[in-house]
């Protein structure tokens, strides 16, 4: 039990130097989005607020808080990319989430390569062992609880094409320390490393 807590109202603040709820709920999977305006300028950026939802088919998703430049090119094109941020990318993800205007072609700006996806019509990072290709399903306003539209988009994907780097695969099953999948922590700059140190195993009981 912990009898000493600490205790807010969201809608009052929570009276801490930085608010705790990012890193609570975390650390999470980047969504290192890909796409492409109606006009042919490509957009990469990272999101913090990812994630998936289904098996079959496999939905993933990720939030957009306000109407960023991925936001509006999936609306027009209904097409999508997810790519896995890894240790050895992290610093070109990060470059990537700088606030650029949207004629700016964050491919150039991280020093990434674009690759033809092989269903979809927007490119995957060539860099990255893993990305998921996707057509884009449901795009949801996110509403309070008392029922006010926020300026928040979640945005759902199905996963149509799965690049996957052969030496991830050991007898057939993805090896995810391997990859060195990095996660967003939620402190200011925080992020955490998959390693192999990390891995523990818990099978799901039997009922009764």
């Amino acid at each position: 039990m912990f009898d000493d807590q600490h205790f807010y109202e969201p809608a009052k603040g929570h009276g801490l130097p930085h608010d705790p709820f990012n890193a609570i709920i975390g650390p999470r999977p980047i969504g290192w989005i890909s796409s492409r305006a109606a006009n042919g300028v490509l957009n990469l950026a990272p999101y913090s607020f990812f994630n998936a939802f289904n098996y079959t088919p496999p939905i993933i998703g990720f939030c957009s808080v306000g109407r960023k430049d991925s936001l509006r090119n999936i609306e027009a094109s209904g097409e999508f990319v997810w790519n896995l941020a890894t240790r050895p990318l992290a610093e070109a993800m990060n470059r990537s989430s700088a606030p650029a205007p949207a004629e700016v072609d964050e491919f150039v700006l991280a020093g990434l390569t674009p690759v033809d996806s092989r269903v979809v019509g927007v490119p995957r990072v060539g860099e990255t062992p893993v990305a998921f290709e996707c057509r884009c399903s449901q795009i949801i306003q996110l509403k309070s609880a008392a029922g006010a539209d926020l300026d928040a988009w979640l945005v759902m994907g199905e996963v149509v094409g799965v690049h996957i780097a052969r030496a991830l695969l050991k007898d057939g099953v993805y090896d995810t320390a391997k990859a060195q999948h990095i996660l967003r922590a939620g402190g200011p700059a925080d992020y955490f490393e998959v390693l192999p140190e990390s891995l523990f195993r818990m099978k799901r009981p039997a009922y009764p």
